[in-house]
């Protein structure tokens, strides 16, 4: 006799559409936006929050989804940054292989770091992430020799087969590009049986153990995947740029990728494209206050977690629903 598949639910479906129709407008949107920039400047406005969102992104696999905390993760970009920078300003290496020696150290240290901090959980964890962020920025100030100090570095442009790529416009492409990747990448991730494991460890490491889910193995190859993605996305800021300094990988970057995060809603890939725009897009508004974009941040922050816990996207959307399911039931009665 035939076994035939299981049906998927109701609920999956509407949750694989979902997304089906979030990637469509992702793509929609990074695609007709170049028409209503007028120039240069808006160009590098979205290219610096698409960097922010790949960023966000790769970490709320990490905090949203598995549940762990991480202070440090501008680390990682300022390793790939530097690496890039490093290779093929004093050793001239190509850019691509640069790119790729980069990401491929950065994934090899925080496999190292991985497997003995991750043994950590809650505040703890949170405090080793945070010192080997402070490590990794120390580090990139002091070796003056390599990385130009606290004054940072120039960078040489990202060449490629003999062709220099150059200029905003080009540029956006690039990161455009990798923004939508990195959302198909997570969306496959999240929807595979490994992501629906990393989601387990999420609710309870110990009820994940008992299922048979290598908690240890699991928590490492996201710690890794997503320090590689931040190591890629450094390298390239690093040649868009032409110039770096330590303060990339310092601590307040930490912070605002995690603000992006819990702003938007952890566990919600949508959610960190939205706080990569508004973490973009006020301190182009307040750039005439100074100081005052630190405080609205502040009050965002405040009034998000007391009226929408769970970030802005998850708790709208179970609201929405609410709202929309209690008129159902309503019209029934």
């Amino acid at each position: 006799m035939t076994h035939l598949p299981d049906a998927p639910t109701p609920r999956r479906e509407r949750s694989y559409t979902g997304r089906l129709v979030g990637l469509a407008a992702l793509t929609a949107i990074v695609a007709l936006l170049p028409l209503f920039l007028p120039n240069a400047f808006y160009f590098d406005v979205a290219i610096r929050i698409a960097i922010l969102a790949v960023n966000g992104v790769a970490l709320n696999l990490l905090m949203g989804y598995t549940g762990q905390i991480s202070l440090g993760h501008a680390g990682f970009f300022g390793l790939g940054a530097y690496g890039s920078a490093v290779l093929t300003t004093h050793f001239g290496w190509s850019s691509l292989l640069a790119l790729l020696a980069a990401a491929a150290l950065t994934a090899v240290i925080a496999w190292g770091v991985a497997r003995v901090i991750l043994r950590l959980r809650g505040h703890y964890l949170a405090m080793a992430t945070l010192g080997l962020g402070i490590i990794i920025s120390i580090v990139l100030t002091n070796e003056t020799a390599w990385t130009g100090g606290p004054d940072g570095m120039p960078v040489d442009g990202f060449s490629l087969f003999g062709f220099t790529l150059s200029g905003e416009r080009r540029w956006y492409w690039v990161f455009g590009g990798l923004l939508i990747g990195t959302v198909i990448l997570a969306q496959n991730l999240i929807d595979s049986p490994a992501g629906r494991a990393l989601q387990a460890l999420h609710g309870s490491e110990t009820a994940a153990s008992v299922a048979g889910i290598d908690v240890g193995r699991r928590k490492i190859a996201v710690f890794v995947l997503s320090a590689t993605v931040a190591a890629i996305l450094g390298s390239l800021s690093a040649h868009y740029s032409g110039y770096i300094n330590p303060g990339i990988a310092g601590f307040m970057q930490s912070v605002e990728l995690v603000i992006i995060v819990v702003l938007g809603g952890m566990a919600s890939i949508y959610g960190s494209l939205l706080g990569a725009v508004v973490m973009g897009v006020l301190p182009q508004i307040l750039a005439g206050y100074e100081g005052w974009d630190s405080v609205l941040f502040g009050v965002i922050m405040v009034v998000t977690m007391i009226f929408l816990p769970r970030g802005v996207v998850p708790s709208l959307t179970t609201r929405l629903r609410a709202v929309r399911f209690g008129r159902k039931g309503g019209a029934t009665c």
